[in-house]
């Protein structure tokens, strides 16, 4: 992976670490990343974690999400942030792995537009069945 510019919560996790006298390795640990996974964080060579290893960092921070990525304490973060990281849990295909990392790099717009174009092109979704009819027994 290219190196990018470190995100911005960055910072905010390098001065929680400073504050809490706690090194990125055993913050990674307890977070359940791997062990350089706070310092490629903060080197911008790897992504800020999603869903449970986010709610996880914060934890071990002892910050909210929302302060970690940078937002009011108050406010909840965006729904994206919590999310889990589907390739994650080896479900899916190699395409379906490729599809969704593409669409994670999209703006909200662009998802919106992706969407709307792979329904179309999917078509209609298929009714569901019909439940089956129970009989009922007459009382007699």
């Amino acid at each position: 992976m290219p190196e990018q510019s470190p995100p911005p919560m960055a910072e905010i996790i390098q001065a929680r670490l400073e504050r809490m006298d706690l090194s990125a390795v055993e913050a990674s640990r307890r977070a359940g990343l791997p062990a350089d996974g706070i310092d490629r964080i903060l080197a911008g060579r790897a992504p800020v974690p999603r869903g449970s290893r986010l709610v996880r960092l914060a934890e071990v921070l002892e910050c909210s999400v929302s302060y970690l990525v940078g937002l009011d304490p108050d406010v909840m973060p965006p729904a994206e942030f919590l999310e889990e990281d589907q390739k994650s849990f080896g479900l899916l295909a190699a395409d379906q792995e490729a599809l969704l990392s593409a669409y994670g790099r999209l703006d909200l717009q662009s998802k919106q537009a992706l969407l709307r174009v792979a329904q179309r092109m999917a078509g209609p979704e298929p009714e569901p069945a019909p439940a089956p009819r129970r009989s009922r027994a007459k009382k007699g």
